[in-house]
């Protein structure tokens, strides 16, 4: 994908503004693309149902994010909007145990991930880019 990358995809950018609906989900990836970038989400390949392999989408769904008002959508609700909308989901393969994380702070750029070699990558210049609240 090419970027913004961030811990849950848009799933980062729906949290950080409160956004919980599918219709303010499809906003963001909108958002997203005319930025130039492609908005995605994903899952793995061991989780039931694949979607739920996200777990900052698992944990936001849940309620266990201190302050953020959980999504009025499941995870195939959410991958489905991210489509239509003009999105990517990606199925990531494998362990899916990322033990390191690359912080991107060169705007405009980001970093393509490696299947055997599998890290986080957060792009932090989207903070400004997309006007989020990050303390």
């Amino acid at each position: 994908m090419d970027g913004p990358k961030t811990l849950g995809g848009v799933y980062a950018i729906a949290t950080n503004r409160g956004v919980t609906t599918i219709e303010g989900l499809k906003k963001i990836v909108e958002e997203v693309k005319s930025k130039g970038s492609v908005p995605s989400v994903h899952g793995d390949d061991h989780a039931h149902p694949a979607t739920t392999g996200c777990r900052f989408f698992k944990l936001w769904s849940l309620g266990k994010l201190d302050g953020i008002a959980p999504p009025k959508f499941d995870s195939e609700e959410g991958k489905a909007a991210v489509i239509e909308a003009g999105g990517v989901y990606e199925q990531l393969s494998g362990g899916h145990q990322e033990k390191i994380v690359y912080i991107n702070f060169v705007p405009n750029t980001t970093i393509a991930p490696k299947a055997d070699d599998q890290a986080f990558v957060v792009d932090a210049w989207i903070a400004g880019g997309y006007n989020l609240h990050v303390v």
